[in-house]
């Protein structure tokens, strides 16, 4: 019957695309995920800083979703197969500086948009930061892949 219940939940589990847990997956998909999750909550924090404290109960959490970002980007750069032949210290490091840069930079590119926003307009500034940053993730990985495939 638990043997059932684990299948099921795998279907389940892949119908959603969601990945089964294992070490390389925690790594290279969860950790990333909620990683992406926390540059989309950086972006809302960013552009509409007063919504945050609304929805939880801490009063500044942009640190914390940053670090979290730039932990999940670490890990999906650190886990690219375009870097599996580099020295783990190097790797960590390019992983490391890829990460930071790209969650900086985009928090940088938030606030310049902020600035050119209507300030009264906080639905507007929300989906900006947010479609700017699905923006974002979507060039970087792209590159990301295109570097792997480079690799191969």
């Amino acid at each position: 019957m638990a043997n059932t219940q684990n299948k099921d939940a795998c279907t389940i589990c892949e119908k959603v695309g969601l990945k089964p847990f294992t070490k390389d997956n925690i790594f290279n998909y969860y950790i990333p995920l909620h990683g992406l999750v926390s540059y989309g909550a950086l972006s809302v924090n960013v552009m509409n800083p007063q919504i945050v404290p609304k929805l939880l109960p801490k009063k500044d959490l942009t640190n914390v979703f940053l670090i979290s970002a730039v932990v999940g980007s670490a890990c999906y750069i650190y886990g690219r197969p375009h870097l599996k032949d580099i020295k783990n210290e190097k790797r960590v490091g390019y992983a490391l500086l890829g990460a930071t840069l790209f969650s900086m930079g985009s928090v940088l590119a938030w606030a310049l948009i902020k600035s050119a926003l209507p300030k009264e307009n906080s639905v507007l500034a929300t989906l900006a930061g947010l479609g700017t940053g699905a923006v974002i993730v979507k060039i970087g990985t792209d590159y990301i892949h295109d570097l792997d495939k480079l690799k191969n």
